[in-house]
């Protein structure tokens, strides 16, 4: 029996800063396979009739990571991840692959060369994925002989390693994604083992100290190992350090965390990036493929997100999916309303990527825009904390009435577990509102009925055959209009 004392830790050990999540453990084979080297290699696509279609991308892989070859691009024109329900279909997405290929080629976010794929999270180049690897495999640690401040570049990349590590962090590279154990051979044999029950979460670890920011000094960029916690019945997980952050500590000095929101807390994804090319000209074609390319990205870091969600591994892959699938969208909007509560009429879809009411009537998203700012509204008026959004996302995901969800009395269990996190937060951050978790929980219909607009809106986009999508977003687009098509035959 859990003790009352056990459902806290203390409110030091909660970090306000995200760290990124480990990819490893994302959805396997029947879902989304990620490996440290190759963001996705198969898919599974529900199409209109119900039924489950299994497909897997072309490539091949190459031993000891040093070919390009054994980094699966998403983008390989020789794909056949795209499953096609009629002759118009097909069509559109012919003229929508013939257009990517037509555009400019990815950059890498590290130096700006051109990005073999997707490595440890964020497109790069193979010299700069090579490098990452190498810095966290050595364990190396950089100084940097100027102020911290070096321009990367393809052609400067090699004059400063301590900040070209710290770009790579910076755009979101995972640490997490690079085996320590330099395993030969492709994927590792073994499974890694999982929760076993929504109660198992992470126990304090040690603050580090503070690098020091002198020239010429040993900067520490990365932890050394990462950090062995200890599950409930004595499993063990590895994890990086929690970093103690002190940013808001005098809200939360002598109040207790709740365990949950605390894991949550922790698992929190770093911010992303849309680096917009600044050399072309803004437009509607323009804006609409950069929202499609950072959903994309999001829908990566979304999958690995969930994995951290207490109990959610020990659901079904199916239903795993399932619940992907129908909440991918509620998820996005409300990061989006979320990061955008300190902006007037503007919406913050990345750290350099805002746009404001003119830009959303150019590129046609005037009343979608409209609808979303609504819910920032209702955020912003109740006062919303970024322990309470944490909870209220991983809510949205499990929230789901997906018909495909097999299993619903293990979903009713694992909501009602956050339920009463959420509402044990309230009672001890807010104990004079004693409705605030109900004001919270009224805001779900708000967000479901926001995703939906969205959802209908780029899958019209889709249709028309316009704008450039990736295959993760199209797959997750397909699958989502494919359940609102079985809900309506039922």
């Amino acid at each position: 029996m859990t003790s009352q004392q056990d459902l806290y830790i203390d409110s030091t050990a909660v970090k306000k800063e995200p760290l990124s999540p480990a990819h490893n453990g994302m959805l396997t084979s029947d879902i989304v396979s990620a490996t440290t080297e190759a963001h996705h290699n198969y898919a599974r696509t529900v199409i209109p009739n119900g039924t489950d279609y299994h497909h897997q991308e072309n490539g091949h892989h190459m031993q000891n990571g040093h070919n390009s070859s054994d980094e699966e691009n998403r983008y390989d024109s020789n794909s056949s991840s795209e499953i096609l329900t009629n002759g118009a279909t097909e069509d559109r997405m012919m003229k929508c692959e013939y257009m990517l290929h037509s555009l400019p080629k990815r950059l890498c976010l590290v130096c700006g060369d051109v990005a073999s794929g997707f490595h440890y999270g964020v497109a790069s180049c193979e010299a700069c994925k090579a490098f990452f690897k190498r810095t966290i495999q050595g364990n190396i640690e950089y100084s940097c002989p100027a102020t911290n401040e070096c321009e990367i570049t393809k052609r400067r990349r090699k004059s400063c390693q301590a900040c070209r590590f710290t770009k790579c962090l910076k755009v979101g590279m995972l640490k997490e994604g690079v085996r320590l154990d330099r395993v030969r051979g492709g994927r590792q044999k073994y499974k890694r083992k999982i929760d076993a029950d929504p109660s198992s979460y992470v126990q304090q670890a040690p603050a580090l100290k503070k690098p020091s920011n002198g020239q010429g000094r040993t900067r520490h960029v990365h932890n050394s190992v990462p950090k062995k916690f200890v599950l409930a019945g004595g499993a063990t997980k590895t994890k990086r350090q929690v970093v103690t952050c002190p940013t808001n500590s005098h809200k939360q000095h002598g109040r207790k965390v709740n365990k949950i929101v605390a894991h949550l807390m922790v698992a929190e994804p770093e911010k992303l990036y849309a680096m917009p090319d600044p050399t072309t000209p803004d437009s509607e074609l323009k804006t609409l493929t950069t929202l499609c390319d950072l959903a994309d990205r999001e829908l990566v870091v979304i999958i690995g997100w969930a994995k951290h969600i207490p109990g959610f591994s020990n659901l079904s892959l199916s239903d795993q999916m399932s619940l992907l699938q129908s909440g991918w969208m509620e998820i996005l909007i409300l990061g989006l309303a979320f990061r955008s509560l300190h902006y007037d009429s503007r919406l913050v879809f990345a750290e350099d990527y805002i746009i404001d009411e003119e830009q959303s009537r150019v590129a046609g998203l005037e009343e979608l825009s409209r609808h979303i700012l609504r819910l920032v509204g209702r955020l912003k008026a109740l006062g919303v904390e970024k322990e309470e959004f944490v909870v209220l996302k991983a809510m949205a995901l499990l929230n789901s009435d997906s018909v495909y969800v097999e299993d619903h009395e293990a979903v009713q269990k694992l909501q009602d577990v956050l339920h009463d996190a959420l509402q044990d937060h309230d009672l001890n951050a807010h104990p004079s509102d004693s409705r605030r978790i109900g004001k919270i929980l009224m805001m779900l219909p708000l967000l479901r009925e926001v995703a939906t607009k969205a959802v209908q809106h780029f899958y019209t986009i889709k249709m028309e055959g316009q704008v450039p999508m990736h295959k993760l977003f199209l797959e997750m687009l397909d699958a989502k209009i494919s359940e609102v098509v079985c809900k309506k035959m039922y």
